[in-house]
């Protein structure tokens, strides 16, 4: 019988190969299928001691967690109440969190271990949030509370990951905005917190909003909240409100100073003057002939000199009449500056001017002088009459007037050397093409405004899809707010309780205890389309004072 040699050959590479194909299969890494995203903390199995001992005597605790986890932020997260003179040593090991106490603990005391948001799995960095560990070297827990809720006062929503902080009377003027509380807690994603596990006695409850997390009140664009009076705590206290706002600085500080490119002088404050005013002090002569532009909010300045022949310049700054600071600033006398004179125009980004409206130019530079002949407008491929006027009270912005005819296509060219900065610097041609916008276009808004109290003072402000107040109106009585030729889109009303009546929000004083002027913001948003007309009555509420 004759062998089949072709399958022989074949069954001797088969066991071979197969085992190949294996070695090599199972050195292949493939990433894992499926499967959701962790998105748990790490969750407590067991402690030794346990949770809530009382006649506690142990040197060293033992947490035991259901992952591996990490510890972050320990120093400005982990803190003990009450303090002791030793921090203790925190160990992790393995799945485990090992305390070692090093002070010799208070008799009849409950001690709580705020962990904060010092406690994260390894994997997905979830945070054990507002995890506490409660013990007793008496035979009695303190087991008072305090909860309620934080909101932001500007915007009346409530506000998630602020942080709760309450102090002692004693400890109020001791530590707050020096060191950070031995008591806190952390909202919620609906704005409510919780402290527990208290002891009778007197504090004081605060919350902050941190640009940097230290739980120290410390940074002007810190959000502050705070109760007018001290919580006397003899039983469970709920619903205690809490507002955080932004408080005007109590002290004015320069926070940048600097030469422009095209050398101008820019300076910046940190809060709003009042009445600004700048005065150069240095060199002699220079003030006479200087050009200030400030921002519409009295925190920025542009300081224009037509004489740069200086070193050095010394700066005073005036706030209704009274000198509030000074500073000096140095450079080479002969340093040369990049300037280049141009212009914005007050139209839309579809290079469409509102019906009714001026057409306005904003320089980039002062402006010494202008020849109007060497400016043109055509109206549909004509040239047209029309008159150019520097705006008051600026040196940068002009404004064009004529008889603007709707479905027209307008040209407006700026020749060459049409305007001349302070510097000496003379415009170049450029041309910019608009036309008028269609009344169809836009949408008004009516708003009937009720008032709660003829006696007193409201701010209503109408606020874009950004929440950017774009108008301002001051009212006692009922009246009737018309928005007209309003381009489309969404807008929300916001009003402010204007107590003292000086027409603007003012915010509160932590030193004084003093609260912010309360805000009520109106719950519905206007949606505007084209050739839209919207009427609305609102009822404003009374005014809700936080105790």
């Amino acid at each position: 019988m004759m062998l089949n040699r072709k399958g022989s050959v074949f069954s001797k590479f088969l066991a071979p190969l197969s085992l190949l194909l294996l070695i090599i299969g199972c050195a292949v890494q493939q990433k894992p299928q499926g499967g959701p995203r962790d998105t748990q903390a790490p969750k407590l199995l067991k402690a030794e001691p346990a949770n809530m001992t009382k006649r506690f005597s142990s040197k060293e605790i033992k947490l035991d967690f259901d992952e591996y986890f990490k510890l972050t932020n320990q120093f400005q997260e982990f803190v003990v109440f009450p303090s002791p003179d030793k921090i203790p040593d925190y160990k992790v090991r393995g799945k485990s969190l090992i305390i070692e106490l090093k002070d010799t603990l208070q008799k009849n005391t409950t001690y709580v271990i705020n962990f904060g948001k010092g406690l994260v799995d390894v994997n997905e960095g979830n945070v054990l949030k507002n995890f506490t560990y409660v013990f007793a070297t008496g035979d009695h827990i303190d087991s008072l509370s305090i909860s309620g809720t934080v909101t932001n006062n500007t915007t009346q929503l409530k506000e998630k990951d602020a942080t709760v902080m309450l102090f002692t009377l004693k400890q109020d003027s001791l530590l707050f905005g020096k060191k950070k509380p031995s008591l806190f807690t952390t909202t919620d994603s609906a704005g409510n917190f919780t402290l527990s596990n208290l002891r009778e006695g007197m504090y004081r409850i605060y919350a902050l909003k941190e640009t940097a997390p230290d739980k120290i009140y410390n940074n002007d664009n810190d959000l502050i909240a705070f109760t007018s009076n001290a919580i006397n705590l003899t039983k469970d206290t709920s619903n205690v409100a809490l507002k955080l706002f932004k408080q005007s600085p109590t002290k004015l500080r320069l926070v940048d100073r600097k030469f422009n490119q095209d050398g101008s002088l820019f300076f910046s404050v940190n809060r709003p003057l009042i009445r600004p005013t700048v005065k150069i002090l240095y060199p002699a002569g220079l003030d006479a002939q200087k050009i200030t532009e400030f921002a519409p909010t009295s925190d920025t300045v542009n300081l224009y000199s037509k004489n740069m022949d200086f070193d050095s310049i010394q700066v005073a700054f005036f706030e209704d009449g009274k000198p509030v600071d000074t500073t000096s600033l140095r450079k080479g006398r002969k340093e040369t500056f990049t300037r280049n004179l141009s212009f914005k125009y007050g139209v839309s980004i579809m290079s469409e001017l509102k019906p009714g409206n001026d057409l306005k130019l904003y320089a980039n530079l002062p402006i010494e002088t202008f020849e109007q002949g060497l400016i043109t407008l055509k109206e549909d491929s004509n040239n047209v009459a029309f008159t150019l006027t520097k705006d008051t009270g600026t040196t940068k912005r002009y404004t064009i007037k004529h008889r603007w005819r709707q479905k027209a296509k307008y040209v407006l060219t700026i020749g060459e050397s049409a305007f001349t900065s302070i510097y000496g610097d003379k415009s170049k041609k450029q041309s910019r093409t608009f036309n008028i916008a269609t009344p169809e276009s836009f949408s008004n808004l009516n708003l009937t405004m009720n008032v709660p109290d003829s006696t007193k003072s409201y701010v209503v402000e109408l606020l874009n899809e950004q929440r950017v107040p774009i108008r301002r109106d001051v009212i006692t009585k009922k009246t009737k707010l018309s928005y007209l030729n309003y381009y489309v889109g969404k807008f929300t009303v916001r009003v402010v309780y204007d107590n003292n009546k000086n027409g603007k929000w003012d915010s509160g004083i932590v030193a004084k205890k003093s609260q912010p002027e309360n805000i009520w913001v109106y719950e519905k948003t206007f949606t505007l389309r084209p050739n839209w007309e919207t009427e609305e009555s609102i009822e404003i509420p009374p005014e809700v004072i936080v105790p």
